[in-house]
């Protein structure tokens, strides 16, 4: 089928449709001539979807390329930057993108590997993880709810695999928390969020996945109404870092987040390290005391111990596990050097 159109319709064809400008809400964690990856803010999409097609992520950065003149829309015409992985709404961290067509595809390609690209989350659990697991299930969704249904690795749908590392631990207001790190080896709708739940440890404020009592509490203290979870390192694997890839990039944590961290763990932490403190403090004070104190062996036969007006003396059984066994019918005491 051959279409003949007119010169004047093909060019406006090939017209460029005005772009309307989005405001930079995303931070950059690390930038060079082919890769950007940016920390996406909390409520911010990837994507556009039916409900926002013009400000979200993927927008954002196109704008911040054309004005520094890594990207020309009208130049360009098979190629439009684009993330390499996505984040829910409300989940913040990192978000890589490619800045032209092969650095794209080499992204596309490690993550499809899987073992070249570690994608790492933080993230505050209910429950007290006492060790490092790995979740194995299959996964399910409803496309009407927009909610998924973790089944036994057995079962029909979609697999998925998540390793959750406890870093923190907890007692706040009656119940245990955990400071967790949460790496996925696959790359689900709502992973983390599903499988942790599944497994008795859910995320901190999940409306959909989460305990409604922990989440009363940590709208009432935070005002926290949405999952707290945050994609803050990725490290690349040696033949990454090889083809051009940085090891490690990682984010700094939401003033949210780290306000909720603080309150909940550091408060704790600030408590034992006082105790701590007082222990060693009375140990120290103790072995200065000891080391003023002279033994002193009084011979049975001495009727005339060799002590002063007002020197102190402290006798005691437990000095024969300090200093030996005395001879038979000795005595051991202190005598203070003081």
């Amino acid at each position: 089928l051959t279409l003949y159109i007119s010169d004047e319709t093909a060019a406006g064809l090939r017209k460029e449709k005005r772009r309307v400008k989005v405001k930079k809400q995303f931070k950059i964690a690390y930038e060079d001539d082919d890769l950007l990856i940016v920390e996406k803010p909390f409520g911010l999409l990837t994507h556009g979807d039916r409900t926002e097609k013009k400000n979200h992520l993927a927008n954002q950065v196109i704008d911040y390329l054309i004005e520094k003149g890594d990207y020309n829309p009208r130049t360009e015409t098979t190629f439009v930057p684009a993330p390499a992985n996505r984040l829910d709404r409300n989940t913040t961290g990192l978000v890589i993108f490619g800045k032209n067509a092969a650095a794209l595809q080499k992204l596309n390609r490690i993550i499809r590997e899987k073992d070249q690209i570690h994608k790492l989350y933080l993230t505050i659990v209910a429950g007290d993880l006492e060790r490092p697991v790995r979740l194995r299930a299959k996964m399910t969704k409803d496309e009407t709810k927009n909610v998924v249904s973790v089944l036994s690795e057995e079962g029909e749908g979609k697999f998925m695999e998540t390793v959750a590392r406890p870093l923190l631990h907890a007692s706040w207001k009656g119940r245990e928390y955990t400071l967790t790190e949460v790496e996925i080896l696959t790359g689900r709708t709502h992973q983390i969020r599903a499988h942790l739940a599944k497994a008795g440890y859910p995320v901190i404020g999940d409306v959909k996945y989460g305990d409604r009592k922990v989440n009363a509490v940590m709208e009432k203290e935070f005002g926290l109404t949405t999952q707290l979870l945050h994609a803050y390192k990725l490290v690349f694997e040696s033949d990454a870092v090889e083809d051009g890839f940085p090891e490690t990039v990682e984010s700094t944590l939401p003033p949210d987040f780290e306000r909720i961290k603080q309150t909940i763990f550091d408060k704790m932490m600030k408590n034992i390290l006082e105790w701590v403190k007082d222990i060693l403090i009375a140990v120290v004070i103790a072995g200065v005391i000891l080391l003023f104190l002279k033994p002193i062996i009084i011979q049975q036969h001495s009727m005339e111990p060799n002590f002063q007006p007002g020197d102190y003396v402290i006798t005691s059984r437990q000095a024969y596990t300090l200093f030996g066994e005395p001879e038979r019918g000795d005595i051991i005491v202190f005598k203070s050097q003081l």
